[in-house]
């Protein structure tokens, strides 16, 4: 059975790279070339790129989406988001979830990746009943993680209830890249036998068995892989596309790429990586394989933001210790698994604790509406001594977070009357309030280009 291929540098290749600042124009005239290849889909959009499109390029994202789409005429294109936190950082109104799942797939999007935190899928509902209703194919993920809940039994349990939610294809989201060879084996023979839904399997390079972990799952079964084209491969990125279109050629599992040209799409982004490595945006410590990884189960992006938050603090020799009460702030708060926004706030915690020199003494917002249940259910129960410390005699919520926000698509739009011209940029602003604001407001200026004169010739 033929091996699909998702290659990611288009969105997670150069998120996990370079802080996702590849420019639409860096993106257009390839995208001929990587239409012909062969791929099973080109993710090219959700994560950090709509984000960043704003907020650093001063580019719409909308409008990368439609040009991306012009340009891609027979390959799938995917994107990934986070349920009902869409591409932001806190639940959405259900109306608000519906509205942006609608645009993207009238935009050009034809297969959502959705994931939530802590695979409480309560927060997936709106999400996949929206891309059912507007004829969309939607991937449910489970965020793979490892602790004494989080085993083969329990991710085997999350598939079925996926299922039941009538996804169309199911990714093993390893966002540390810290599932183990023989598990991901296992774990993929074990999903085959309780489902016919399409697997994909996605991981990161940090840990240094990522090439080994996807052979190991080729073996398996596995339907679909994410890689990445070379230049944008390795590190905290993806497994490179290449490697496994030349391994597997001529095999059962071939998955028929066109390696001509792949070559000639890697000569396209070397010069462009090496423009970034210049710049200093490629941080050569990404390239970096790091073990600790999965000693302490923490991914190759909150690592780096450790070492940053601790250089801050002049206390750069605390790190060791941080990295050990990682686990145990996981512990104490039912295991969430570590990806965004968790990941963040787990980490932020562990410092706190070790720099105060006791635990939880300072607990940021984020970490009380986590205990309080405005994210979600914890996989594991909280620590009832934890629990009071942060929250005390409060009781969690019970419920779905969103059935407590009242609609807003109406609010938001007489909001940001006069700047918005459509659905998309009421969109746009319900995500990232204030820097859309201000890209909205700057949109039809005429941009000033600047000239450096040289009087000295």
């Amino acid at each position: 059975m033929k091996l699909k291929i998702t290659e990611t540098s288009l969105r997670d290749g150069h998120q996990s790279l370079i802080a996702t600042r590849l420019k639409t124009e860096e993106i257009l005239p390839i995208l001929e070339k990587m239409d012909n290849v062969g791929y099973y889909s080109l993710e090219v959009w959700g994560g950090a790129t709509f984000d960043a499109c704003i907020r650093f390029l001063n580019e719409d994202p909308w409008e990368r989406l439609r040009a991306i789409r012009a340009r891609v005429k027979k390959t799938k294109l995917q994107m990934l988001i986070r349920g009902q936190n869409l591409l932001g950082y806190k639940h959405y109104a259900d109306d608000v979830v519906e509205e942006f799942v609608k645009k993207s797939i009238e935009n050009g999007i034809d297969i959502i990746r959705a994931f939530d935190a802590l695979n409480d899928y309560r927060n997936l509902e709106a999400t996949i009943k929206a891309v059912k209703k507007y004829k969309g194919h939607c991937q449910g993920c489970i965020a793979y993680t490892t602790s004494d809940v989080h085993t083969i039994d329990y991710y085997v349990k999350k598939v079925l209830e996926l299922e039941k939610m009538e996804v169309d294809s199911v990714c093993i989201k390893d966002m540390a890249g810290i599932l183990l060879p023989e598990t991901g084996a296992e774990l993929i023979k074990r999903i085959k036998n309780v489902t016919k839904l399409p697997i994909e399997l996605h991981t990161h390079c940090t840990g240094g068995i990522a090439e080994i972990l996807y052979m190991k799952a080729i073996e398996a079964g596995v339907d679909i892989i994410d890689t990445a084209i070379s230049p944008f491969s390795g590190g905290t990125s993806q497994p490179a596309t290449e490697v496994f279109a030349q391994l597997l050629k001529g095999t059962e599992r071939d998955p028929k790429l066109n390696l001509e040209l792949l070559g000639e799409i890697a000569d396209y982004f070397k010069p462009i990586k090496e423009k970034y490595r210049i710049e200093g945006i490629l941080n050569p410590k990404v390239m970096d394989t790091e073990p600790k990884t999965l000693a302490y189960q923490v991914p190759g992006g909150m690592l780096s933001n450790l070492m940053s938050q601790l250089e801050q603090q002049k206390a750069l020799d605390k790190y060791e210790d941080v990295l050990r009460e990682i686990p145990r702030v996981r512990k104490d708060l039912g295991y969430p698994p570590l990806v965004t926004p968790l990941s963040q706030m787990v980490g932020t915690q562990a410092v706190f604790n070790v720099l105060l020199g006791e635990r939880y003494k300072v607990v940021p917002k984020e970490i009380r509406d986590y205990v309080s249940g405005l994210y979600g259910k914890s996989p594991a129960p909280i620590d009832l001594e934890i629990q009071k410390k942060i929250i005390g005699d409060k009781e969690p919520l019970k419920c779905r977070p969103a059935d407590l926000i009242a609609p807003e698509m109406e609010k938001l739009t007489a909001e940001i009357k006069g700047l918005a011209k459509t659905t998309e940029d009421v969109l746009m602003y319900a995500l990232f309030p204030e820097n859309a604001k201000k890209f909205l407001e700057n949109r039809d200026k005429p941009q000033v280009e600047e000239y450096e004169i040289n009087l000295f010739v």
